[in-house]
């Protein structure tokens, strides 16, 4: 059976991602979701000043990625929009009129290369993750979702604000590790996922963490013993890839706008 894009499936409670065997197909669904994750951060006011980028792992040319390109509003997002960028940095597929989106290139590429075991990256400037990062310091656990991320987690502290090169994204990724999510010093989250879908969904989760960290600066943290008894729960990729469905289905109502 082929993939139908144009519908969310149903959320039950043992739903989880599928992975076609068919590359095409496969290929297919990474871009869908890339493209409702970028619509998603435009309904959440992100990406206005043209910051941030979803990336994705090509499922054949797996040291290619696609990005959306460069110029294209969040909000207008569509599979077609999608730039596939190889690794010396050249648009391959897709518009290429407007170039590289050099910035994509650089923190992502080397973030890809270094983790074959994520298929995506997403990182952009958020009110709180920006704000939270400025604190250089990592999450405590003084809520229920920052207990998916406080043994998950790593700090990037160089002052390398604009990453101008590939050697910038290498100590990012050097930073990040085995981590899904990095913390950027003044600069915001980065987020990696085993899909597009499940990238984004923690990217958000983790905005709302640091939500939570600025707005309560001196929150009293749970001991570890109860913060590793509720991460066991939450810190599952599925969990990730469960909150992309609910924010896809309430802020992107009608998947089948990003087919083209």
């Amino acid at each position: 059976m082929g993939l139908d894009l144009e519908r969310y499936p149903d959320i039950t409670y043992d739903a989880g991602p599928i992975t076609p065997d068919d590359l095409a197909e496969l290929r297919r669904l990474r871009q869908w979701e890339m493209a409702i994750g970028y619509r998603i951060f435009a309904a959440l006011r992100w990406g206005q000043l043209g910051d941030g980028h979803i990336t994705a792992r090509d499922p054949e040319r797996i040291d290619h990625f696609w990005v959306l390109g460069y110029g294209v509003p969040f909000r207008d997002a569509t599979i077609d929009k999608l730039t596939l960028v190889s690794p010396d940095g050249r648009v391959v597929e897709g518009p290429a009129s407007s170039g590289v989106n050099f910035a994509a290139y650089n923190i992502h590429h080397p973030v890809l290369a270094a983790r074959r075991d994520l298929i995506s990256a997403a990182h952009t400037h958020t009110p709180h993750g920006t704000s939270w990062s400025a604190n250089v310091t990592a999450f405590r656990a003084i809520s229920q979702e920052s207990c998916s991320f406080v043994f998950d987690q790593s700090l990037y502290a160089g002052e390398d604000l604009e990453v101008i090169d590939r050697r910038g994204g290498e100590r990012i990724a050097a930073a990040l590790g085995d981590a899904k999510l990095c913390i950027l010093r003044n600069h915001g989250l980065l987020t990696g996922g085993r899909s597009p879908a499940e990238a984004v969904g923690w990217f958000v989760t983790a905005e709302r963490v640091a939500e939570v960290h600025v707005k309560a600066p001196d929150a009293i943290a749970i001991s570890d013993d109860a913060a590793k008894e509720v991460a066991a729960g939450l810190a599952l990729g599925r969990v990730g890839w469960r909150a992309f469905q609910w924010l896809a289905r309430d802020l992107v109502p009608d998947p089948s706008v990003v087919l083209g």
